[in-house]
């Protein structure tokens, strides 16, 4: 064959192969998703805006499709604490934990920040209201599972709200530090720094 016949295979095939892999991503994204993945997203939009209610509806649809769904849980955690439904979030917490811990398989990165998300939001709910040995111990739990998934937000985070955020690691160490002090010595509430204090949703 001649080098013209040649060269125009070759591109034919190099446009095939790149229709052929824009659409497998795009069926991969849009198509092959697990079940819930949708209205977790959705949910996580109008969470970002704190349209509660709206956030709640796509999460409870969600989990209505896959109960298991780990975003949609979290999902409805963060919304209970952010609504000062507390019980319901520790309720809701220890489930996760519970079915997380039982589920969870080595190669998953993202399980395991879940889980550590789960511990830490627990800690922060325990702290909240004032049983700060608990706080400690989950805080201490979410740094064992997965350090890096709480630690703190992101780099843009940082440049547009707080270039130092409050972290659970701080937290941790704040605490551990006031609690091996007399009772009538510690300060364990710190309104000004606890006011910053964030759920965490991988």
């Amino acid at each position: 064959m001649s080098p013209a016949v040649i060269r125009r295979f070759i591109f034919l095939m190099f446009i095939t192969l790149a229709l052929a892999g824009g659409t497998a991503i795009f069926f991969d994204t849009f198509f092959d998703r697990p079940p819930g993945d949708y209205e977790t997203e959705r949910g996580d939009m109008y969470l970002s805006t704190r349209d509660y209610d709206r956030a709640m509806e796509n999460f409870e649809a969600a989990l209505r499709i896959n109960p298991d769904h780990r975003g949609a849980r979290m999902g409805l955690v963060t919304i209970l604490i952010a609504t000062d439904r507390h019980d319901e979030a520790i309720a809701e917490l220890h489930a996760l934990i519970e079915f997380l811990t039982a589920n969870l398989s080595d190669d998953d990165p993202t399980g395991r920040g879940t889980l550590a998300a789960a511990y830490a939001n627990l800690g922060i709910v325990h702290d909240r209201n004032g049983r700060h040995e608990l706080a400690l111990q989950n805080y201490i739990e979410a740094l064992k599972v997965d350090e890096e998934a709480v630690d703190g937000p992101g780099i843009i985070d940082r440049i547009l709200h707080d270039p130092n955020p409050s972290t659970i690691r701080k937290r941790a160490s704040y605490l551990y530090t006031e609690l091996q002090k007399p009772a009538d010595q510690q300060v364990l509430r710190r309104p000004e720094i606890d006011s910053k204090s964030r759920t965490y949703k991988p």
